[in-house]
């Protein structure tokens, strides 16, 4: 048996990001839409603009999302290849690649 606690907390830590409807909504529509920023987002989810962020910031806490500046613009993308896996598990869907 792997007993190595290092990559069981990683997992566990990448889950919890993961656990929350909005952040899986997001995770979701950003391997759709590819990339976009916390406008859009926020105009799809239909919440306000810091609630949005607050979940973002989660998600890039745990590496799931990274950012790219385009002028005035932060864009967001998944960070995570496990992501993608894991998203079309959790949505059951197949996998976007």
């Amino acid at each position: 048996m792997n007993t190595d606690s290092r990559a069981f907390e990683e997992a566990a830590e990448l889950l919890k990001a993961l656990a929350h409807p909005v952040r899986l909504c997001i995770v979701n529509g950003l391997l759709a839409k590819g990339s976009c920023n916390v406008s859009f987002m926020q105009d799809c989810l239909g919440l306000p603009q810091s609630t949005v962020s607050q979940h973002l910031q989660k998600l890039r806490a745990a590496g799931i999302v990274q950012t790219s500046r385009s002028g005035l613009e932060v864009h967001y993308t998944i960070a995570d290849e496990r992501v993608k896996q894991l998203a079309g598990i959790l949505l059951k869907e197949e996998p976007l690649s």
